[in-house]
């Protein structure tokens, strides 16, 4: 257990600092002040800022190309298709480019990686689609930052995506990144206006900058909302460890400790490991205790096995599915250089599912809060 520096929400809507610490901890002092409240703990709420302009994002209409002539690889991250979360999201832009550009579905692959497999392993993937003519080769998670840098080095025919990596500095490469601290900050929103208890919960699958950036936009999220809230934060495993991305039971044994500490909101980060938060949420949860959860990367609403559907309030949406459709529809009309640099509000990069209409009486503040970050009022933090 250890504590990391708090960080400084810079927003003009808001009167006072917003203060985080560090991960497997509560943070948060309950206070006086009224709004919801659960054994005597009371949670003090914000009004949402009146934020100028609208929350629409400003995305444009890309036109559609003809993308017969590709052929397209895929290298998945751990568990491939069937996770419910990021490589079903990368998926489904694969199959978007298969209804809509005339991408061949012969002309594509899939490939997916094994946990804790070496670097050489995903090299060997990526050579395996170069041998075989795919090009371009999306490498679907910042696992693949070494090896798409290798192998992009000794193509340089091929063209290569990585997402949520922006390291790798070749011509041939495109880095597909992501706001995920934006669309986080809004869940984060979500989980303080719907909380009973005035404590929350985080679950991240791997301890590592990417996930910490969601972490960190839930806390701010949560804080902007009602600023005493507790936030119970944890990470199923140290960075290096990638067995966090595909360990429900884990995930299950962690939002339980969550739960029953106080928390009656978690949000997870975990990839496949999500599917064990709904599950203990799901079994936590009475007519007279409800309990949510908040899914990650795709509308985990849609997806989940029910019952525990029913118990997920919102998601926060990472569209890797715009981002592989739209590098696709790029290369099929050869000039890459119109894809956003980031991914974030402001081209619909990432957002919330209104799936079950559990946030519909919300969706004001929420919005509010979108707009915010769209004008630069809100600045949400990266990092914890």
């Amino acid at each position: 257990m250890r504590t990391r520096r708090g960080f400084a929400l810079a927003a003009a809507v808001l009167s006072s600092a917003l203060v985080v610490t560090g991960c497997a901890r509560d943070t948060g002092t309950p206070s006086a002040g009224g709004g919801a409240t659960a054994g005597g703990t009371q949670c003090t709420r914000n009004a949402a800022p009146a934020a100028a302009g609208a929350a629409a994002s400003t995305a444009p209409a890309a036109a559609k190309s003809d993308a017969s002539g590709l052929k397209v690889g895929l290298a998945y991250d751990i568990g491939g298709r069937g996770d419910q979360s990021f490589n079903d999201a990368a998926a489904a832009g694969l199959e978007r480019a298969i209804n809509e550009l005339n991408l061949v579905k012969e002309n594509t692959r899939e490939l997916s990686a094994a946990p804790n497999e070496s670097e050489d392993a995903a090299a060997t993937r990526l050579r395996q689609l170069v041998s075989d003519g795919f090009n371009p080769i999306v490498a679907v998670g910042f696992k693949y930052a070494t090896a798409t840098q290798t192998v992009a080095a000794e193509n340089p025919q091929v063209n290569f995506a990585i997402v949520d990596d922006n390291t790798v500095d070749l011509p041939n490469v495109t880095p597909l990144v992501f706001a995920e601290e934006q669309g986080s900050f809004l869940v984060g929103a979500a989980a303080a206006l719907k909380t009973t208890a005035c404590k929350i919960g985080f679950v991240g699958g791997v301890e590592t900058p990417l996930i910490q950036k969601f972490e960190a936009g839930y806390e701010a999220g949560a804080k902007a909302v009602a600023p005493d809230i507790q936030i119970d934060a944890k990470y199923l495993t140290p960075a290096g460890d990638f067995t966090g991305f595909n360990d429900p039971a884990k995930a299950t044994e962690v939002t339980r400790g969550q739960l029953d500490g106080g928390a009656d909101v978690i949000y997870h980060a975990s990839g496949a490991s999500g599917k064990g938060v709904f599950e203990a949420v799901s079994a936590a949860s009475t007519a007279q205790a409800p309990k949510w959860a908040i899914g990650v990367d795709s509308d985990q609403a849609k997806t989940a096995t029910p019952p525990t559907d029913e118990r997920i309030l919102t998601s926060m949406l990472k569209r890797v599915d715009v981002a592989v459709y739209d590098y696709i529809n790029a290369s099929a009309a050869g000039d890459r250089s119109t894809l956003p640099k980031v991914f974030d509000l402001k081209v619909d990069g990432v957002g919330y599912a209104t799936t079950g209409d559990h946030v519909a009486d919300i969706a004001p503040q929420l919005d509010a809060y979108k707009a915010s970050i769209i004008s630069g009022q809100v600045t949400v933090p990266s990092t914890p």
